[in-house]
């Protein structure tokens, strides 16, 4: 029986995967996507529901490189971006009983009752406060350091909270926060930093890495199912269970089955961009030792739900959401507001909103029940967002996801070594994918471009 050969096998058809194999296909590569699930889009499903849209998966990106404004004009009109409205640039934090705006200026900064009138001033000290000497010091030492306790208790851990659903303190700012990071061993203040990076020349290119935040028009799927058609159905398999990949001296060969049925396909090149926790299996080849250094990585469980208001009764939440600090101690890590955000996400007098739960300080959150989840939904109905108590929520969606957003901790860097050792020894091989190289929409998309470019 002849076995199929192709230029590149992708393992893993969520948004890293989907959109390396769609820039192969623009180099004019014959690509195959191998599927665990019976679906495409890994972590990215859009649902429409009784006139709302829900996301299951990330809700949203930020535009900061370039390769995301190539990604949606390479696209065209199959699926266009959807930067989110200007009202939503406001933030929320919880403190005390109500949520607060996040100033963005310098009176706003004097005025929120967020921070301390200590800290306050002491901002005031941070261009000329010394860089820290620690490789491994944590988000929140560093910010703490840098801004103080309170601007970490209701600033940074809440960001942290929504971004990583970690514990600010757990994680080390070069890995999870590597821009900021760098900004104070560049020119050893944050704020310095921020002015010189503002006055820096900017390309036409670089001036399209416009740091809005974005979605696609419809929901994130409407981003995959564009991909997905410019690549061609021949070339995606889902459903591919057992995906084993060897090294057949100068080529790769991918086994899979489907319906029990075991298949066989070759290539010049791999790339992976499954989870971490999936590649032992993926990989057999790779020593024991090494693939334990590259799988050893943490995804702390989330809980999201969507939530939709039929009608708000005029108790509207113009804003990209609201974040709850830990110090806090609710249930709740945070409620976004997609239809604040974004067009047609609910009825017109509607609202949809996703709330999130759980995270890497609170992984028992995702065996609640789902009376459990909804009591904690209308509750925060109630007692944040201010609805009266006979106020229910019309239409709610639970999705759990065990394994949901990447902790770099400092097993990063061990991780990184045996991901480069691995590759200098087997050519052809990328591992790609979110142990690596960022969590967001904006920094899949990046690295699919760079994994894409590096392969002739």
């Amino acid at each position: 029986m002849m076995t199929t050969q192709y230029d590149v096998i992708i393992i893993g058809a969520g948004i890293t995967g989907m959109t390396c194999a769609y820039q192969l296909t623009r180099k004019h590569k014959n690509v195959l996507v191998l599927e665990r699930e019976n679906r495409i889009g890994g972590q990215i499903h859009s649902w429409q529901i009784d006139g709302f849209t829900f996301e299951s998966g990330p809700n949203t990106g930020v535009i900061k490189y370039p390769e995301v404004a190539e990604l949606f004009e390479q696209l065209g009109e199959s699926c266009t971006l959807e930067t989110a409205k200007e009202s939503s640039k406001r933030r929320l934090i919880w403190k005390g009983k109500r949520f607060h705006e996040l100033p963005n200026t310098l009176f706003g900064a004097l005025a929120t009752p967020l921070f301390t009138w200590y800290d306050k001033f002491r901002i005031l000290g941070e261009p000329w406060r010394k860089k820290g000497t620690d490789p491994n010091e944590s988000v929140g030492a560093m910010a703490e350091r840098r801004l103080g306790k309170s601007y970490v208790d209701y600033a940074v851990d809440p960001f942290m909270s929504g971004v990583y659903a970690g514990n600010p303190y757990q994680l080390p700012a070069r890995l999870a926060l590597p821009k900021l990071w760098q900004l104070e061993q560049d020119y050893g203040s944050w704020i310095r930093g921020s002015i010189a990076k503002a006055k820096k020349h900017k390309s036409e290119r670089d001036k399209k890495a416009t740091k809005k935040v974005f979605s696609a028009h419809g929901g994130f799927s409407r981003l995959i199912e564009a991909e997905a058609k410019a690549i061609g159905e021949e070339h995606i398999q889902t459903s591919a269970h057992n995906i084993m990949v060897t090294p057949e001296g100068d080529l790769w060969q991918a086994t899979y089955t489907i319906e029990g049925q075991e298949h066989t396909v070759i290539a010049n090149q791999v790339v992976t961009t499954c989870g971490a926790y999936s590649l032992p299996s993926v990989l057999p080849f790779i020593d024991e030792q090494t693939i334990h250094d590259i799988s050893d990585l943490y995804y702390a469980p989330v809980v999201q739900i969507g939530v939709g208001l039929r009608n708000t009764d005029g108790n509207d939440w113009p804003a990209f959401g609201g974040l709850v600090p830990s110090i806090e101690h609710q249930d709740i890590l945070g409620i976004l507001f997609p239809s604040a955000c974004f067009t047609n996400r609910s009825p017109e007098e509607g609202a949809t909103m996703a709330y999130f739960i759980g995270g890497a300080r609170h992984p028992e959150m995702v065996e609640k029940s789902d009376e459990e989840l909804i009591h904690i939904v209308n509750y925060g109905l109630h007692t944040m967002l201010k609805y009266p108590k006979d106020k229910k929520a019309d239409v709610i969606r639970i999705f759990r996801h065990k394994q949901a957003i990447p902790q770099y901790s400092t097993s990063t860097d061990k991780r990184l070594r045996a991901i480069i050792s691995t590759q200098e020894s087997y050519p052809g091989l990328t591992i790609a994918g979110n142990l690596r190289d960022g969590i967001g929409i904006g920094d899949r998309i990046k690295q699919a471009f760079d994994v894409s470019k590096n392969i002739e």
